[in-house]
């Protein structure tokens, strides 16, 4: 499965959004708990109430979603099983394809050809770039300990 085989984004509606900002906020103050499933109910369009029970986990996430609605900004939901093309990969990289492919060839990022084409693995992806942000976070507390020793006036 790539991004491209996964339904189409939309950017949410301004009552879609301020519908997230509470939903967001009521949702996360009740999932302080220890419980791994919790009890919702949805209502049909007769107003008759359909008790679901949910992993706590799936819950997690809707507050991460709606907070992202809240933003104005469009989610999609991508299983880390999913394979992306080298554009794809790219762009959630923030880097030039060609940058990229730079990258795979020098074993930075695991992938597969499938012909000619390279397929890259969205955990892994992630995996990559959880590392790169941490190497640039550890680079970036260095140079503020070093501006601090030589008396630059960083205060970190």
């Amino acid at each position: 499965m790539t991004i491209n085989n996964l339904p189409k984004t939309i950017l949410p509606l301004e009552k879609e959004v301020e519908a997230a900002v509470q939903g967001q906020r009521e949702l996360a103050s009740l999932l302080s708990t220890k419980f791994e499933t919790q009890r919702i109910d949805i209502f049909d369009k007769e107003d008759k109430p359909h008790r679901l029970v949910l992993p706590t986990s799936a819950l997690r996430l809707l507050v991460d979603i709606l907070g992202e609605l809240a933003l104005g900004n469009a989610v999609k939901v991508v299983p880390v099983h999913a394979e992306l093309t080298s554009q794809e990969a790219a762009d959630l990289l923030n880097v030039s394809r060609p940058h990229l492919v730079k990258m795979l060839e020098e074993g930075a990022i695991p992938f597969t050809k499938t012909g000619r084409h390279r397929r890259v693995r969205f955990s892994d992806l992630m995996a990559f770039k959880q590392r790169r942000d941490e190497q640039s976070q550890e680079a970036m507390e260095a140079l503020v300990q070093q501006a601090q020793e030589l008396g630059m006036g960083y205060d970190g």
